[in-house]
């Protein structure tokens, strides 16, 4: 009790939500299991009433529930779907409190205090969320207490919400299965039992869990509700008195709603990735311009015109009359010290990724690519292609050597002749074209990376070498030692 108000808690627990979330879409009229892989077994996940009169249960091998019941039908688990199913049924369940937590995998725990009398009572809420939970294809079992772990106690071993807590067994107060099994051994049964047995013998047997756990139940310790957070919604609105039809006025609109939802971004210290506006015609219709940013941002004058020309490509048809804007990917972005200081991309940084998404928007962000350094002396591997929205560019290029700018398959020399040493020939042929060597500068020896497979490297090592020709073309040869050969593989600016 506090400020006069007696407290009162509701318990949800789902026994078959797995299962129930399943058969909601795909009803089966038969014995119907979800099965999970444990340590290389398949076993029973979940399971509705019909396969439970069979016999079956949960953990039980997959193998023996078939033996049993031939005619039962199975799925796999999903218990990450499962996890957002809960969490819809938590943001559903805040209709009767605002206080809504989790309990477990399977469960809910709500505090209703003062909030009851606007159902028509204690009773007649309980009774509305049993119908709609049914007619919602759950099952669910409700309890209804002056504390936590007395809800949670009656909704999994109380029928009657108005029976008597100390009659429930010991397993009633949330224990492990262990502590259980020893305290029924010792003959405590039931919640009588063990609250009639001395506090210290049982505290040095069994540690503060047991008595802990029969306080909270009793209300003499208190146990904290903690509601869980919606994640923030990153989506505005506007709603217009008379319908709009001109480019100016649905990009003032916009202005406006970037304005609020940049202003909630910052709020979170998150920066938007992907926008969708949508345009809702005065006959129900509605188009979607979609805006996928080089980096998260959520400056509102860098944002505005990139919409230009998603929106200059809406048809308004009668007119506009409603316009939403919302951050559908968004990631965290930190603030950014204003003054003196440079911030971390600068003016130029911002002016290239304004660029990149201005040409993403035709073409697609993942088609604008860029050049990374990649560890590796192999000249074909030296770098990566990255799209440049997901990747920032890196630091100078490491080489012993310079490489050339233009690398490309090696191309054999023509015209050597079957004389011709490790040094770059004086006159050869190479695309049809006459060269004569003016000037060479190396070798630079690279050897193969033999933990992987390439056929181009198949030869061994290579001795490259800067050749200046006196035509004025400036190549980038190499010479295999192993099987004498001259090629051509780059050429420099």
């Amino acid at each position: 009790m506090f400020d006069g108000i007696t407290r009162r808690v509701v318990s949800m627990w789902f026994p078959r939500l797995a299962s129930d979330r399943v058969l909601r879409l795909r009803p089966v009229e038969a014995p119907f299991a979800l099965t999970i892989r444990q340590n290389n077994t398949e076993r029973i996940h979940c399971l509705n009433a019909r396969a439970e009169a069979m016999g079956l249960h949960r953990a039980m091998p997959f193998a023996d529930a078939r033996a049993f019941c031939p005619d039962l039908h199975s799925a796999p688990a999903e218990p990450a779907r499962d996890a957002r199913f809960l969490a819809m049924l938590r943001r559903w369940a805040t209709r009767y409190a605002p206080w809504v937590g989790f309990e477990g995998e399977d469960g809910l725990v709500l505090d209703i205090t003062g909030s009851a009398h606007l159902f028509g009572g204690e009773a007649a809420m309980m009774r509305d969320m049993a119908a709609r939970l049914a007619r919602a294809g759950l099952t669910v079992r409700l309890g209804l207490g002056a504390t936590r772990g007395a809800a949670w106690a009656f909704a999994r071993f109380g029928e009657d919400h108005g029976a008597a807590l100390d009659r429930l067994p010991v397993a009633a107060l949330r224990l492990a299965p262990d502590t259980v099994t020893a305290l029924e051994r010792l003959g405590l049964r039931t919640i009588t039992d063990l609250a009639a047995t001395p506090r210290a013998p049982l505290a040095r047997r069994f540690g503060p869990e047991v008595l802990m756990r029969l306080d909270q139940a009793l209300g003499t310790r208190p146990e904290q509700i903690a509601p869980e957070t919606d994640p923030p919604h990153y989506g505005v609105r506007l709603t217009l008195p008379e319908p709009i039809g001109l480019v100016a006025d649905v990009m003032a609109g916009t202005a406006r709603l970037i304005e609020r939802l940049c202003a909630r971004l910052k709020e979170n210290a998150a920066g938007a990735r992907v926008l969708c506006l949508t345009l809702r015609r005065v006959d129900q219709a509605s188009q979607q311009v979609e805006l996928r940013l080089a980096s998260a941002m959520r400056d509102p004058a860098r944002i505005l015109p990139l919409f230009e020309r998603g929106v200059g490509a809406v048809d308004a048809g009668y007119g506009i009359d409603q316009m939403r804007l919302e951050a559908v990917v968004v990631e965290p972005l930190a603030p950014e010290q204003l003054g003196a200081v440079p911030s971390r991309n600068g003016a130029g940084g911002d002016r290239l990724e304004d660029l990149i998404t201005r040409i993403g928007t035709r073409i697609g962000l993942e088609n604008i690519r860029r050049f990374l350094p990649a560890d590796s002396h192999i000249p074909e591997r030296g770098f990566l292609v990255a799209p440049a929205a997901w990747s920032r560019p890196e630091g100078a290029w490491v080489t012993l050597r310079p490489r050339p700018p233009v690398l490309f398959s090696p191309e054999p020399l023509m015209g050597t002749g079957p004389d011709t040493g490790p040094r770059p020939p004086a006159r050869f042929r190479w695309r049809r074209m006459s060269f004569e060597t003016a000037r060479a500068t190396g070798p630079e020896r690279i050897a193969p990376e033999w933990w992987l497979e390439d056929e181009g490297w198949r030869t061994g090592v290579r001795d490259y070498w800067h050749v200046q020709t006196r035509q004025g073309r400036r190549l980038w040869l190499f010479h295999t030692p192993q099987a004498p050969g001259w090629f051509v593989q780059g050429e420099f600016a």
